[in-house]
């Protein structure tokens, strides 16, 4: 569930705060060549709804605190306990419109970050990109799978992990072997974000929706680093959080929320065309953009679309909204299943963001020209992902 809202406050609180990261983050860009963007994993089959291992078993109601709900944790668990990452847990309980005793939500994030930095002490000297999404599904109407809210997404976002994973291990290899003590220092991690609980139970209020954003947020925000470390908190050591949402239907548009960001979008946009020009997306080259606002320079005051980031926007946090609006034509319907999804642009979202991260990290020359195992989009069909 989203909704759309106007609270100039929120944007002038997130410009003022976002500032100086918005500086730091888009100065600091390695742009791939056309080579590079052939190494780019293709997802293949593995976001098949019917045959994907990845979407597949997300496409079943997700309702919070139902056997579906933890069947999808368990999901995310095994993939990522399989590329051993590093797994978190954030579990909590509270009322809701439909309870009066406390019903238990549980976030999940894995992270991948440079082994130096992996002592309990290092915790406030990493920064990260965060790919972040919502796992549950609507209470109504009974058997509501999401598949475009948000099953795809998450899946989308799995497959971006699988593809940056052992790029970012040789990365972070050589870079032990060159021995730069400043590059190692500065180097960030990455996280994968999988929220709980954004649907709401009855109708959409401040209260009855996103509550595992809202919990999170909190905790992060109050959960202090060490005195001495380079980030306070989790919130400070967030360079970007990229949410994903309603993604999968076809004929997608997604416009640029916010002017802080744009940069960001900028990025991924320009990737998008360039993806196109070399037949490397597989809804062609001559589709509409997803991201047509590339040049885009006047962003209206107030208006944006509630969804999990409104918490962490209003703390100071960077947002880079990935949502289509238009929404989707089944959204919140039983349409809004595997059958409906456009099976060419699911694919093609995950490449996109799969280029993103790697651009924002400098893989290119850690990519593998087999996609480690995977089809790259210059040879996609050839192999299945898993």
């Amino acid at each position: 569930m989203v909704r759309i809202i106007a609270d100039p406050s929120v944007l002038l609180s997130y410009s003022l705060l976002a500032f100086s990261s918005f500086i730091t983050s888009a100065t600091s860009w390695t742009k791939l060549t056309d080579a590079g963007l052939k190494k780019i994993p293709s997802p293949g089959d593995s976001l098949h709804p019917d045959l994907g291992p990845l979407l597949k078993p997300l496409l079943i109601p997700r309702v919070v605190n139902t056997e579906g709900s933890r069947k999808a944790l368990a999901h995310f668990t095994t993939f990522f306990g399989g590329m051993d990452w590093s797994l978190h847990y954030d579990n909590f309980s509270q009322p809701t419109v439909l309870s009066k005793d406390p019903v238990p939500f549980s976030n999940f994030w894995a992270t991948l970050d440079p082994p130096w930095k992996k002592n309990d002490n290092q915790e406030g000297e990493i920064a990260r990109l965060v790919l972040v999404a919502h796992y549950d599904s609507k209470i109504e109407p009974k058997g509501f799978i999401g598949a475009t809210d948000s099953a795809a997404p998450c899946a989308m976002i799995m497959h971006v992990a699988k593809s940056i994973d052992k790029a970012m291990r040789r990365k972070w290899a050589q870079m032990e072997k060159d021995g730069d003590e400043f590059a190692m220092a500065d180097e960030p991690g990455f996280m994968v974000l999988l929220l709980d609980g954004e649907e709401a139970f009855k109708w959409w209020t401040a209260e009855d929706s996103i509550y595992g954003a809202r919990h999170l947020a909190d905790k992060w925000e109050s959960t202090m680093h060490p005195a001495h470390s380079t980030y306070k908190n989790h919130l400070s050591s967030i360079n970007l959080f990229v949410l994903l949402d309603l993604l999968g239907g076809p004929k997608p548009r997604i416009p640029s929320y916010f002017k802080t960001t744009h940069w960001a979008y900028q990025h991924m946009a320009d990737l998008e065309i360039r993806l196109r020009a070399m037949d490397l997306l597989e809804s062609g080259k001559d589709h509409a953009l997803f991201l047509p606002d590339r040049d885009k320079t006047v962003f209206p005051d107030g208006l944006q679309i509630e969804d999990d980031h409104i918490p962490f926007l209003r703390r100071g946090v960077d947002i880079l909204h990935i949502i289509a609006s238009p929404f989707p034509s089944v959204w919140h319907t039983m349409d809004d299943d595997g059958a409906h999804l456009d099976k060419n642009v699911v694919n093609d979202w995950a490449v996109i963001v799969s280029a993103f991260v790697v651009e924002w990290y400098g893989l290119e020359p850690f990519l593998n020209g087999n996609g480690d195992g995977m089809s790259t989009v210059a040879e996609r069909g050839n192999k299945t992902e898993l």
